[in-house]
């Protein structure tokens, strides 16, 4: 991959502004390690199971009609494991502490996410064609383009009503 050296400089920034991150992954939808930096981790087994979450995260999202796959996240007991998507073809996997603040994570890793996705799919589409058709190969058609997504718009909710009764728990009897 011609961006190896543009994306393990966008995990190190991040891994500097998120000093609570223990590992950050860049690796193909198909669980194929792009880029890594996780000390102490397998980082196949990682984009591994990237690739199996990912696969049961998108068909949640979809079966429950909230569109496109944006993000995973996955508290245990000594932290986080969470993973954003990066363009096209490319997930980003971030581990980090227990202390990690959370929003700090998401703004970071989404941002991150955003980068190695437009460096992941520029150096995907500057690529060569991969095959060439031969006596026991078929011609393989370079990739096209997809088609964009529908916009899916959302209707607002209604206001809600004061139900006239006060809430029992903020009210005192004195």
């Amino acid at each position: 991959m011609a961006a190896e050296a543009e994306v393990m400089d966008e995990l190190r920034r991040l891994r500097a502004r998120v000093p609570q991150l223990t590992g950050a992954l860049a690796a193909s939808v198909d669980g194929l390690v792009l880029v890594q930096d996780t000390p102490g981790v397998e980082p196949e087994t990682v984009a591994a199971l990237t690739a199996t979450a990912l696969s049961v995260a998108v068909r949640m999202a979809d079966a429950t009609g909230q569109g496109d796959f944006r993000e995973l996240l996955v508290r245990g007991v000594y932290g986080y494991v969470a993973t954003y998507a990066a363009g096209r073809t490319a997930v980003l996997t971030l581990l980090a502490q227990d202390r990690v603040n959370v929003g700090r994570l998401h703004l970071e890793g989404r941002r991150a996410g955003l980068r190695i996705g437009e460096l992941v799919d520029a150096a995907a589409e500057a690529a060569p064609a991969p095959a060439v058709a031969g006596p026991d190969r078929p011609a393989i058609a370079p990739p096209t383009t997809p088609e964009p997504m529908p916009t899916r718009t959302r209707t607002p909710r209604a206001p809600r009503t004061p139900t006239g009764t006060p809430n029992a728990r903020t009210t005192t009897d004195s």
